[in-house]
Parts: structure tokens; sequence; C-alpha cells
């Protein structure tokens, strides 16, 4: 009777005055009995098995029971408390016996050695130690709803979707909520072929499906997922609620994305755009970011664009240092691009070291003060007066980094071999940066869901790495900044997730691709992101085949993980090292873990369990499957 009186008293009382219900229930009981508590370390328990109880699979009712096994879980009965441990280890023991008669199997004892993990608490499963067995505590296997109770991660009135089912039980679905999940960061890693792209693929989906239809959706959610191979770029990949921004460095004819001045504008883009040096290049950079914003300030900004060329353009007709004089106008050639032949009227005098203006075969010496108002007469002079602001804002910068050079080598600050490199490095990036970002003159930036599609999916697939590399930071900078605003306006109800597949692209600390400042102001720009951007409504979801090349500071601060085959030991070990949710069990599985299968972990899961994620359509399923090599050869 003792497993009787360990059940709750509601169940006592009705069982006492019904002998069939406590028959029922013993049968039961006999048949859930695998054993009894023997030691008591902490958390760690060890259970001595029972030996009746050594088969892989008990009959109850017709069915078929799974019984204890290396992973599972079972209750201990403590009184009127039900405790949970999950099974992490069986041995077997030697038994001393006086009794000579004892066969061969007497001889030996089975063990299981569990943790403890939770608690049932009338109904409901509580992560966490209540209570600590006592030796001689008797132990079930847990029936099914028992078992479905402790994988349900959702509370009563909290909305969920499914993910997919326990993989060791195609009956027990796995529900996670949707506020503790997608309200988080969260990482998704594995191999190659393990499956992390349909797992991406399935989250969202799932998340669409629920609540696609709701208007207060689409206005307040916002899904910008970087795809960098061209997996979810197809019309129905997740969903149909998108917009795809096909980008391309190869041709002019991909898609442009719009981009505020606010963002190019940041020094630290700048830096990273021209590659510049922290000794010269950098402050140069300021400077001409000091002098563009002193323009924007003005009433009429292009007039006063026109004044400042004038006053340089005569200080340099005038100058005796014939060979920088030189220099500096074809600097402004390249501002007044425009206009051809600037030069054809204006000549150089060696033995005077002087400009002069050849005017109806005269010489008109530009150094003497007589002739300073022919200055003004000069093609360069004139063509100041046609400036005007380019269509593109990239071109238009530019050229305030020839005024700013032409100032500082009139003012002897800068020489022209220390900042002409980060100039040019500029314009070359300037031609594949004009093919897929666009930064309106008006300062009005159309963002990425204007079209009423709350999923916005950059696909890079035919960028080039430069860009690759960039064009994530640039957009996430742009929209977090945005995102930060609303704080200030009340409450937040917008959010915003970033989906960044194969992160390692853009989160590596090892790469030798670019310099050391442009690798750590990437890494601090996402490190704020995932630090920070939870006040503000912005969450990060990374998908890696490598997670030991993404810094660590990244991986440690995500919230919930969905972990794929793993079979290299840097990246095993950088999981179990970052991921404290991770146990021993689990981490020894990555490496075998069959195609589908992941680990999920985190604040959303009580203990860490190997879930089978549903397996999408065709329609939905993302372009990553692996070529069918025989069907292709012989069809």
């Amino acid at each position: 009777m003792s497993l009787f009186l360990s059940q709750s008293k509601m169940e006592y009382s009705k069982a006492e005055n019904n002998m069939e219900e406590i028959q029922h229930y013993l049968t039961k009981c006999s048949i859930f009995r695998i054993g009894t508590v023997s030691s008591v370390d902490g958390r760690l328990v060890s259970i001595r098995v029972d030996r009746d109880k050594n088969l892989s699979h008990l009959l109850y009712q017709g069915e078929l029971l799974k019984n204890v096994s290396v992973g599972s879980y079972i209750k201990i009965l403590k009184g009127f408390d039900c405790l949970i441990g999950k099974i992490e280890k069986e041995y077997v023991k030697e038994i001393v016996s006086q009794d000579y008669y004892a066969t061969p199997g007497d001889k030996f004892a089975r063990y299981l050695s569990i943790q403890l993990v939770g608690y049932f608490q009338g109904e409901e499963y509580t992560k966490g130690v209540k209570e600590l067995p006592l030796i001689g505590n008797e132990c079930l296997i847990l029936e099914l709803h028992e078992y479905q109770r402790i994988h349900n991660f959702t509370g009563k009135e909290e909305a969920s979707i499914r993910l997919g089912h326990l993989m060791t039980d195609s009956n027990i679905s796995i529900d996670i909520s949707v506020n503790k999940f997608f309200a988080s960061h969260i990482g998704i890693f594995g191999n190659t072929g393990s499956g992390k792209s349909y797992t991406l693929a399935a989250l969202y989906k799932e998340l669409f499906d629920k609540f696609g239809q709701y208007e207060a959706f689409k206005d307040n959610a916002r899904f910008l997922l970087f795809d960098f191979n061209g997996e979810y770029s197809s019309p129905t990949s997740i969903t149909g609620q998108k917009t795809i921004y096909n980008l391309s460095t190869q041709t002019d004819s991909g898609d442009k994305i719009e981009l505020s001045h606010d963002i190019i504008l940041t020094p630290e883009i700048f830096f990273i755009l021209s590659n510049a040096t922290e000794k010269t290049q950098q402050p140069f950079i300021r400077r001409m970011l000091k002098l563009y914003n002193k323009v924007q300030s003005q009433d009429d900004q292009l007039s006063y664009t026109k004044g400042i060329l004038r006053n340089q353009l005569k200080r340099t007709l005038q100058m005796a240092d014939l060979l920088t004089g030189d220099i500096l106008l074809a600097y402004f050639e390249k501002i007044l691009s425009f206009e051809e032949n600037l030069r054809s009227d204006l000549g150089r005098q060696s033995s005077s070291n002087c400009f002069y203006l050849m005017q109806n075969n005269n010489k008109f010496y530009l150094n003497e003060p007589a002739n300073e108002r022919r200055i003004e007469q000069t093609k360069m002079y004139q063509a100041i007066d046609k400036l005007e602001e380019d269509s593109e804002f990239i071109t238009w910068i530019t050229k305030f980094l020839y005024i700013q050079l032409i100032e500082d080598i009139l003012s002897n600050r800068a020489q022209n071999d220390h900042i002409a490199p980060a100039i040019n490095k500029l314009n070359s990036l300037s031609k594949d940066f004009s093919k897929v970002i666009t930064v309106p003159t008006n300062k009005h930036v159309n963002d990425l869901w204007s079209g009423g599609k709350p999923m916005a999916v950059i696909n890079l697939d035919k960028v080039n790495t430069s860009m690759k590399k960039l064009l994530p930071l640039l957009l996430s900078m742009m929209c977090y900044q945005k995102h930060k605003s609303y704080k200030k306006e009340g409450p937040v109800e917008k959010s915003l997730n970033i989906i960044i597949d194969e992160a390692h692209n853009i989160l590596s600390y090892e790469s030798n691709r670019e310099s050391e400042s442009w690798k750590d102001f990437r890494l601090e720009t996402f490190e704020e992101i995932i630090k920070e951007g939870r006040k503000f409504g912005v969450f990060l979801t990374l998908a890696s085949q490598r997670p030991s090349d993404i810094s660590s500071t990244i991986i440690s601060q995500l919230h919930n993980y969905l972990i794929h085959r793993l079979v290299n030991n840097r990246d095993i070990e950088m999981v179990e090292k970052a991921i404290s949710y991770l146990d021993k069990l689990s981490v020894e599985t990555l490496p075998i873990l069959p195609a589908g299968a992941c680990v999920l972990s985190g604040v959303i899961a009580d203990l860490p369990i190997v879930v089978q994620v549903e397996k999408l359509n065709d329609k939905t399923a993302p372009r990553s499957q692996t070529i069918e090599l025989a069907d292709a050869w012989m069809h």
C-alpha cells in the first residue's frame, strides 16, 4: 500500500471507497515500478533496478511502453511529493550474498545514476529541486501525460508554435512559447547537411502561419533575413509575406537598398570604406565630416560649397609651388568632372614659379596682384558655377574628401601621398557600393518593409565578399538605430528580428580579409545589439556551421539554442563552454545526431532535450538540399 499512499489525498479518498480502483492502481504501480533509491548524494541519486524490470519494453493494457534508458526520465515517490530525475548512466554492481544456491544472475544488480531536474506540484511540472529523496523511496517510469507535461515549454494561456516532436518518441509534441522564444536571441548551429537551414525555416514558417493573418503583426513585427547563399529567396520559402531584395555587384540590374545619411556619415563606417590608417587618414576623414556637417548647416549648401572651391582655386593658382599646384588642379578636375579641358587656358611659367592665364595670345601671370581678377575668367573657375549636387550620395561625399584634401595641402596640414590612398580606396569601392546601395539626397529613406510585408530577405548570393561583410553591418545598424528611437516615444510595441544565416561570414574574429579595426567595429556593433537590443525590441537569430569562428561574447549572450550535429572538436568545445544550459549527455550526443534532429536548450527549456524538427514541404523549404548525384547522372 506504500505506493498507493504516495498519491494525492484526493486520489486516496476516491480510491479507498472503491476496491476496484485500488486494485487497478496497485496493478499499474507494480507494472510502472522500476526499483528503489539506494543512495543520495545531493542531486545525484542511485537507483537499484528490480530484477524483473531489465527488459527494454513493458506491456500495459495492450500498449507497449518504453522502459527506462539513458537520457529518459523517472519519477521518485516521496510521500505526497513526486520528484523527477534524468537518467545519466547505468551500471551493474556485484552483490555479496551468503546464499550458496544463488544463480550467477543473482550476483549482479543493475543501477541507474540520475540527476534530479524537477518535480510535479499538482498537475504542473516545475524545474528545480524541492526535496531530496530518501533511501528506499520507490521509482516509477513516467506515464505519457506526465512525459508530455515535462516537455511542455508553454504556459496555459501562452501562444505557442509546434517545433517538432521528441526524437525518441514521436507521440511527444514539442511546443514552444512564442514570447519566451522569439523575444530572445537564438543560436542555430550544425554542420553542413545537419538540417539547420530547415530548422530556421521551420521556426519562422510556424510563426507566420500562426500570426500572419493579424494586422497588428503586419504593423508591429519586422524580420530582416540575410541570405548569403540564396536559400530563402524563392517567393514561397518560409512565407509569401516577404519582400526579396536580389542584390548583385556583378551587374547594374540588381535591386538597390536605400540607406540613410546618418549611417554613411558615421566616422567608423568611413574608416572601413576607405581602409583608413589610424594616425593620418582617420583624422583627415574626421575633418572632412566636420566640413560636410558645417556645409549642411547652411541655408544654401550648394552656394556655400561653391564659395569654398572658389577660394581654394584662387589660392592654388597664386601659389609658387607648381608641382603641388598641378596636383591640386587635378583634384579640382575630379570635383568638376562634368566639364572637359578645364586646364586648356592655363599654363605654368617655371622661371617665375607661377601659373598664367592664356587669353587672346597674352599671358596673365596669376601671382601678380593686378591679375587676381583674371582668375575668375578661367574655365575652371567658371565651371564651379555649374556645380550641382550628385544624385549618388557616395559620389557627392567623395568630392568633399577632395575639397578637404585641397584645404589640408594648402594649409600644410597633410601630405598628398598619405591621404590619397584612402580616397582611391573609397572610389574603387563606390562602384560596387552604388550597385547595391543608394542614399537619397532628400534624406527621406523608404524602409525595407515599405511594401507592407513583415519580412525582408536580403539575397547576397551574387554580391562580392567585401560587400557581403559590409551590407549586413550597415543595414543592421540602420534598423537598430531606428528601433532605438521607438523607445523614446513610449512603451516598445514594434519588434525587429535580425536573422543571419551563415553567421560566421560576418561575425568571425579570425578573418584575415580585413583590418583589425574593421573586425573590432563590426563585432562591437553586433555585440551591442545582442547585449542591449532586448530593451528596444531587437533580437538576433544566428545560424552557423562553425560556432567556434563566432565571437565567444556573442555566443554566450544567446538565450536559446538549437544545436544540430557537430563533429569538429573545436565547435563542440566552444558550445560546451559558452552554453551553461547543456548537460554532459547532450554534449556527447552532438556528433551522432541524425539529420533534422537537434538539442533544444536555453531559457525556453527546463532541461535540454533532443527534438526532431518537422519536415517542410518543397514549397516552403529552403533551397539547401544536397544534390542527388545518381539521379542527376542517370536521367
